[in-house]
């Protein structure tokens, strides 16, 4: 049986509905907010906290996380809108960064917590596994934009790319068909990052499970950081056609270096855990209804009853020192 070298798939971008344009792209993000925001709120039930606070911040955070990406693909293509400054505010819009859009999500959780009086840590690391699987499912909107693809190969999973989007190293011969693809084949780099978000959903859920009352608040973000960070450097290598790189023409690109820093604020962030007083160190399996009693105060919202609130139904799990775990 021989394998064919190419799955030949040109997908259509989006849906024309008479006068009106529906991209993928976009379905594909909202489908990943949604998908996103329901496991982060199964997983704050799952902790004994209410479920509603994830979608109580949903607004605030799809707001700041689009002015984030925009910004960030703003200044990656900045050549370009540089020469065309309306298009970086007027439709239609033509990308987002996933860092960027990150950044502001971030920025968007903290104003919340803070606002709410809830410990921010915690509500981060409640939306680290849905953070991962929001980005598997957007990752599909580079499929069918034919976007982040990596060098030409042969491997039987090569997905071909039509000329009209091909970055100038890999451009078709002069005089070519916009959709021409010459039947050669690109590594998927999207699938990749999609395959290993999901897999970072599985083992961030599995963590606070396994570990429960090990882990400290933040945990999960760290493990956000080193994990997304060493797979997207590593995707980054092949890549070509960088717009954002830092030493000029043929420099580092800038993803690759946000990647080794993010990887190395995980790691000091973990051990500085372990050796100050950094938060409260609970994590705990689902149907665990208790939390550290040292966190009572920061755990009410400011609302009456406290809707983020202790359970009284369960034991109190125990109250870690410095150092432990």
């Amino acid at each position: 049986m021989v394998i064919p070298a190419l799955i030949d798939v040109t997908p259509d971008p989006g849906l024309q509905l008479g006068p009106i344009f529906i991209g993928f792209y976009g379905l594909g993000y909202a489908l990943a907010i949604a998908a996103g925001y329901s496991l982060s709120a199964r997983e704050a039930a799952a902790r004994g906290l209410d479920r509603r606070i994830p979608i109580d911040a949903i607004l605030i955070t799809v707001v700041l996380a689009l002015i984030g990406g925009r910004l960030y693909h703003v200044i990656d293509q900045w050549d370009y809108y540089s020469r065309n400054p309306l298009l970086i505010v007027l439709p239609p819009y033509s990308g987002l960064g996933l860092y960027g859009g990150i950044a502001g999500a971030v920025l968007a959780v903290w104003i919340f917590t803070r606002r709410r009086r809830l410990p921010f840590l915690r509500w981060a690391d409640i939306g680290v596994p849905g953070l991962l699987l929001g980005q598997a499912i957007a990752r599909w909107g580079n499929f069918f934009n034919q976007e982040l693809y990596g060098t030409p190969t042969d491997v039987p999973w090569a997905i071909p790319i039509e000329c009209r989007n091909r970055v100038a190293e890999y451009a078709c011969p002069p005089g070519s068909a916009p959709d021409e693809t010459f039947d050669q084949g690109f590594h998927p780099l999207f699938f990749y990052e999609s395959a290993f978000n999901l897999l970072g959903v599985l083992i961030a859920l599995w963590l606070p499970r396994r570990f429960a009352g090990r882990l400290r608040d933040g945990d999960l973000v760290s493990f956000w950081l080193i994990w997304y960070g060493a797979g997207r450097s590593l995707l980054e290598q092949f890549r070509q056609g960088y717009n954002w790189t830092l030493g000029g023409a043929g420099g580092i690109p800038t993803a690759v270096v946000i990647g080794v820093v993010l990887v190395i604020i995980g790691l000091v962030t973990i051990w500085l855990r372990r050796t100050e007083r950094f938060g409260t160190a609970v994590s705990l399996a689902p149907g665990t209804r208790a939390i550290d009693e040292t966190s009572a105060d920061a755990m009410s919202d400011g609302t009456p009853g406290g809707s983020d609130r202790l359970a009284t139904d369960a034991p109190v799990a125990p109250a870690r020192t410095p150092g432990e775990g």
